[in-house]
C-alpha cells in the first residue's frame, strides 16, 4: 500500500528564498500552460507537451524535468474539470522526481534543483517518517505551509496482515440518543441539544446589537463550544452530565 512521509526542510534565508522563487516560477509556468491549453482546448499531457514544452523552458528558465512536471500538473487539473480554466497559486505544491531531487537519508539531506541551482538542504522527521522513507517510490511534493517548507514523499510499504480482534465496542450515533453501544448502553442527547439551542438563541439575541462586547461574547462562545460539548458528552449511567453555562 502507498503511504506518505512528510518531513520538514531546515532552510535558512538563502535556500528558503530559492525554494520560494522556484515554487512561484513553476506555478507561473503552470498558469501559462493552462492558458494555452484552455485556448487550444488541448488537455492531454502529451499533446500539451508537444505544444508548450520548448516555449515554457525558454520563457521561464526551468529545467526539462520541471517543465514536464508542470505540464503533468496542468493536465491532471483538467482531468478533474475541463469546463473551467485552471489557475494555480504561487505557493501551490510542485512535484519533483528522482532526476531533480535526491534523498540522502543517512545524512538527512536532500539535493534539490532550484532556480538558483542545486542545493543541499537538511530535513527533520520522526522515526516513523524515516522508516517510511526507506521504501520511498516515485515523486515527492514540495509544500509551503504556514511559512515552512515540507517534502511529502510517496512510500510503497507492504500491507500488514490483519490482526485478530477479540475485544471491541460497536457504537451507533444518533440525535435523540447521541450514542447507543452494542452492550445495550444508551446515552441521551437531550442535554447536548439543550446547550446547542441555548447558544443559538443567545447568538440570535446578540447579533441584533452592533456592539463590540456582543461580538466578543459570540466569538468567545464559539471558541469554548468544543470543550463545553466534550464535557457534556461524558457519560454517567446512560445519561449525559451537564454543567451551568
Amino acid at each position: 500500500m502507498k503511504l506518505t512521509a512528510k518531513v520538514k526542510l531546515v532552510a535558512n534565508q538563502i535556500p528558503y528564498a530559492a525554494l520560494q522563487e522556484t515554487m512561484a516560477r513553476a506555478n507561473s509556468a503552470c498558469n501559462w500552460i493552462s492558458e494555452l491549453a484552455w485556448d487550444k482546448c488541448i488537455f492531454q499531457a502529451f499533446a500539451i507537451q508537444k505544444l508548450a514544452y520548448r516555449a515554457v523552458k525558454e520563457r521561464f528558465g526551468l529545467t526539462a524535468q520541471v517543465v514536464i512536471r508542470c505540464i503533468s500538473k496542468v493536465a491532471d487539473a483538467y482531468k478533474l474539470d475541463k469546463q473551467t480554466k485552471r489557475t494555480f497559486s504561487p505557493t501551490g505544491a510542485i512535484s519533483f522526481d528522482d532526476r531533480i531531487l535526491k534523498w540522502h537519508l543517512d545524512n538527512r539531506l536532500v539535493n534539490i534543483w532550484t532556480t538558483s541551482g542545486r542545493l543541499k538542504i537538511p530535513f527533520v522527521g520522526g522515526e516513523r517518517q524515516m522508516a517510511l522513507l526507506r521504501s520511498r517510490q516515485g515523486e515527492s511534493d514540495l509544500l509551503l505551509q504556514n511559512g515552512v517548507f515540507y517534502l511529502a514523499a510517496t512510500c510503497n510499504v507492504e500491507e500488514p496482515d490483519p490482526a485478530d480482534v477479540s475485544d471491541f465496542l460497536g457504537v451507533d450515533l444518533g440525535v435523540t440518543e447521541i450514542a447507543s453501544t452494542c452492550d445495550g448502553q444508551q446515552y441521551s442527547g437531550d442535554e447536548v441539544n439543550g446547550v446547542r439551542h441555548r447558544h443559538r438563541r443567545l447568538r440570535a439575541r446578540l447579533a441584533g446589537h452592533a456592539d463590540i462586547n456582543a461580538a466578543r461574547v459570540i466569538a468567545g462562545r464559539a471558541a469554548r463550544k468544543p470543550a463545553i460539548l466534550s464535557e457534556l458528552c461524558e457519560s454517567s449511567h446512560g445519561s449525559v452530565k451537564s454543567r451551568r453555562l
